[in-house]
């Protein structure tokens, strides 16, 4: 017992640390100012070293691979430096957690402005054991990714005032939905709209060995069956643990303060369900049957449907319908103004966001533009491949990799075109099938998307965080969801271990050897 005291303690007296070392880091927009600066030497470093890599990439358009070889950009030179003062404004409108957050923070605005989302919480705070609240919250997080990113921008924030309903720490609950969310990336019940991207860029590279190889969409459905439990477990146990306990005592002010239901919100709630059922019929009508409005016009497919590249303009429309219902029926809505004024003071909400989001897309270009990331990223895999290992040893160091580089491109899809035509076609010839070998990707993938500063909604979630504790940063981040992803990275890797030696399917006709 004491044992497991004094090392609960070292655990947690180190990852203060790592929050204390955090948190004295420059604001967050200054880091990736400082950031951009320093990628721009590099660049210029590389380049007069006249660094490269050459590579086997997958033109996923073209349906072919070919040899690339890249260069270091130097960014001081003189067409860099005009590219980079011309793209300043593109960089910042085109990034790509902007446009989803505001599209579909406008209708959560008025579902929470109009105190829907509130009295909708109290009463699943009132119908859930609280035993169960922090498993519910991770388990609704990992499913929340079917909807591509809107988990991100819906669930995360709504995990805090979940926890609050129960009288528990809200960055507990940010923290337990933000783990499934992005820990619980490639988990899930459901085939997602990530699962044929995969297996249209293995298929391709599995070919370079066998021309007749097809990998399914489906070829890792049931590892990630299996995962959506385990991220679960996992994420529910480092909340109660290991997170919360570490949390210093929080008051909710009076516009936090859980309040029980009256009877103008009972009859807002009986409006906001009839107009919510409605509108989730007449989705049904536009997308279930197989030549709905919403398939896809010509193959009819679901997961390639208007409906799904329209997702987070539907969820946007699941928040704001049912809550201008509630507040018309609560009397919380009287006029247009009243709903206009909601979306504004949404808006101006985010505006810490807006600014870490402006300074973080001039660094992400620049990064981008200068190739340092594919550098890095390809060196990294060829080192890997050089090392000779084959088995479990060569997949666990793969999915190590993964992760770390992970921490440097944060965009699954181009880091997968970049890395399968290099290991799907090297564990084919070790007696690897390709499906393993995109399974321990997306492992690795998965685990440290929430501990990557780079990843698009990482700022965000600091931007969240900063909401119930006003001195939290990148470190305060960082050194509260490290224990999920070094635990989510291990009990995967160890799950992965049982899988592999009992040699079972990965989904339904994907064998784990070729």
């Amino acid at each position: 017992m004491t044992k497991d005291k004094t090392k609960k303690g070292f655990i947690l007296r180190a990852l203060d640390t790592v929050e204390r070392v955090g948190n004295a880091l420059p604001n967050p927009a200054t880091i990736f100012l400082i950031l951009t600066g320093i990628v721009i030497v590099l660049s210029a470093i590389c380049a007069s070293l006249g660094v490269t890599v050459t590579y086997d990439y997958l033109d996923s358009a073209k349906g072919e691979i070919t040899e690339v070889t890249v260069a270091a950009v130097n960014l001081l030179a003189p067409d860099s430096i005009r590219h980079m003062v011309t793209t300043v404004v593109g960089n910042f409108t085109g990034f790509f957690a902007l446009g989803t957050v505001f599209t579909i923070m406008i209708g959560v605005g008025v579902a929470d402005g109009t105190g829907f989302m509130s009295a909708l919480l109290r009463k699943v705070a009132a119908s859930t054991p609280k035993t169960f609240v922090t498993a519910v919250v991770v388990f609704l997080g990992i499913m929340s990714n079917i909807a591509s990113s809107t988990g991100y921008v819906v669930l995360v924030p709504l995990g805090a005032v979940l926890f609050m309903a129960f009288g528990r720490h809200p960055i507990a609950g940010l923290a337990a939905a933000f783990a499934g969310v992005s820990g619980g990336w490639s988990a899930n019940l459901l085939i997602g709209t990530n699962d044929p991207m995969f297996a249209g860029m293995s298929t391709q590279a599995a070919q370079m060995i066998d021309p007749s190889y097809n990998v399914l969409p489906v070829c890792n459905w049931y590892f990630m069956m299996a995962s959506t439990f385990l991220i679960t477990a996992i994420g529910t146990f480092v909340t109660d643990k290991i997170v919360e306990p570490r949390l210093t005592p929080y008051v909710p002010d009076s516009s936090e303060v859980v309040q029980d239901i009256g009877d103008n919100e009972k009859r807002g709630m009986r409006w906001a369900g009839i107009t919510a059922l409605v509108y989730i019929i007449i989705m049904a009508i536009l997308v279930v049957p197989e030549n709905g409005l919403l398939r896809h016009p010509e193959t009819h497919s679901f997961l390639t449907s208007p409906f799904m590249s329209g997702i987070i303009f539907f969820m946007m429309l699941l928040f704001l319908l049912p809550g201008l219902a509630y507040g018309i029926g609560a009397g919380s809505i009287k006029n247009d103004k009243d709903v206009v004024e909601l979306m504004n003071k949404t808006i101006s909400g985010l505006s810490s966001f807006m600014v870490l989001i402006f300074f973080a897309a001039q660094f992400t270009a620049c990064f981008n533009y200068s190739n340092l990331g594919t550098i890095i990223s390809v060196s990294g895999a060829n080192f890997l491949e050089s090392v000779g290992f084959v088995g479990l040893p060569l997949i666990i160091c793969f999915i190590v990799l993964t992760a770390f580089i992970n921490i440097f491109i944060a965009v699954d899809s181009a880091k997968w075109a970049i890395m399968a035509p290099i290991f799907v076609p090297m564990f084919m010839r070790l007696g690897l099938a390709p499906e393993l070998t995109q399974v321990a990707y997306r492992i690795g993938d998965s685990s440290t998307n929430i501990i990557a500063p780079l990843m698009p909604f990482f700022v965000l979630t600091v931007a969240f965080f900063q909401k119930y504790d006003k001195k939290a940063g990148i470190g305060s981040v960082i050194s509260t969801m490290l224990p999920y992803s070094l635990c989510f990275l291990l009990g995967w890797i160890v799950m992965f271990i049982v899988w592999y030696v009992l040699g079972l399917p990965l989904g339904p006709g994907s064998p784990l050897f070729y």
